[in-house]
């Protein structure tokens, strides 16, 4: 596997163009537009949230019945409790794409992401829609661009893309994505968009995706909340020329592993975005009796305020990690846990066999002040093991959602 620079478009055939349309922000692009040479085989995974926004709603139709071409995505408004009136401006979207850019308007997928209970204003949908058209591109600034007009409370846009060999031809596995806040384990507010010129079967790339979210956006949180909006959505058109996969074999393990590095890279920029954070915080769970306990046990951490807030102090308070540990709901021995911090300044355990040992401060300290950080803990019950991301909590955190929507 090579890692190669660019993101959305960096796989054979896609294109994709942004504008400025006024949707919210009055200083920044904020709409983009992906589109495909040619129609592709799409998947999809959504928010696990009751409350669904009206694009999610529209883009679940529209990935089983397995073709897309396009998608329109915005920043600002999330179009999300929106009613009757919201979902048909899904429609309209997809209309209006479907007019520029000569394809079914059942094959233009929608994304919105920012404010919940705001209409959006058709006009300057539509506008924006004419205005990016004209403007695709195949060019690695254009995917850039793209994945900065996403943007909401996001720092910094995310991106990353992949290559690997496939029945000979070289397949390229892509993606952009974005979020800062509302982020939690079983999705969130986040929006991520992930394309591939291989040749491979609805089927199996749905299963791909959903098996894959499992270990990657599904592990990550940066404040306990699941949004309405969170998308993933998968578009495979093929043009690489690989000998369509149609079973599971090695080249569909091949691209598994592809997809993953994409998406665990992307998961892990957002964790690492959260919104007013100062560093990415990572917990591997090693030594579990199964996956599902080493999963409930990473998760029951990273999620943790009091832990966030000590790994925003560069604090080595290990009972905090411990305490999340025991309410986790799943069983295992305190007395037998192994408890290790790690980041660029080096490696330093903390517990073993559930008590403290003797250990420098200063060295624990200048441990946790580095821009990534991870706690590793051991339980001793197996082979099994899980990681989780997610980030430090800041005073930063409640200033920006505190006037988010004002």
């Amino acid at each position: 596997m090579k890692q190669i620079d660019g993101g959305v478009t960096a796989a054979k055939g896609f294109q994709a163009a942004c504008t400025a349309a006024g949707i919210k922000y009055a200083d920044r692009k904020d709409m983009a537009m992906l589109y495909s040479e040619t129609p592709c085989r799409a998947a999809g995974v959504y928010t696990t949230n009751l409350v669904k926004a009206a694009p999610v709603k529209w883009d679940q139709k529209v990935t089983a019945a397995g073709t897309a071409q396009a998608v329109v995505i915005n920043a600002g408004i999330a179009n999300a409790c929106t009613g009757a009136e919201g979902y048909g401006y899904c429609l309209d979207t997809a209309k209006a794409a479907a007019q520029a850019l000569g394809v079914p308007e059942t094959s233009v997928l929608v994304a919105s992401t920012g404010v919940i209970g705001m209409q959006l204003p058709m006009d300057r949908i539509r506008a924006g829609i004419a205005a990016m058209a004209p403007e695709l591109s195949a060019d690695i600034e254009s995917g850039t661009a793209a994945a900065r007009a996403i943007m909401t409370t996001d720092t910094k846009q995310k991106e990353t893309a992949v290559q690997i060999c496939l029945g000979g031809k070289t397949v390229t596995v892509g993606g952009m994505c974005k979020g800062s806040g509302m982020i939690h384990p079983n999705m969130c507010t986040m929006l991520s968009f992930v394309t591939t010129d291989a040749a491979i079967s609805h089927e199996l790339l749905q299963r791909a995706l959903s098996e894959d979210v499992k270990d990657t956006y599904n592990m990550i949180s940066v404040d306990g909340d699941t949004s309405t909006n969170d998308t993933v959505l998968l578009l495979a058109n093929g043009m690489a020329g690989n000998p369509e996969i149609t079973e599971d074999g090695e080249d569909y393990r091949m691209f598994c592993q592809a997809l993953r590095q994409v998406n665990e890279t992307l998961a892990k920029k957002i964790a690492g975005d959260g919104e007013g954070c100062t560093a990415l915080f990572e917990v591997k769970v090693t030594g579990a009796a199964d996956k599902a306990q080493a999963v409930t046990l990473a998760k029951s951490v990273i999620t943790s305020n009091l832990t966030k807030a000590a790994i925003f102090g560069h604090d080595a308070n290990w009972g905090r990690i411990l305490c999340a540990m025991g309410y986790s709901g799943a069983s295992f021995d305190p007395e037998q846990v192994d408890l290790y911090f790690e980041s660029a300044a080096g490696k330093l355990q903390i517990i073993k066999d559930g008590v403290a040992l003797p250990y420098s401060e200063e060295k624990a300290t200048e441990i946790l002040s580095q821009p990534e950080v991870t706690a590793i803990a051991d339980i001793h019950m197996g082979e099994a093991s899980a990681t989780a991301w997610g980030c430090d909590l800041t005073f930063d955190y409640v200033k920006i959602n505190a006037d988010y929507r004002s």
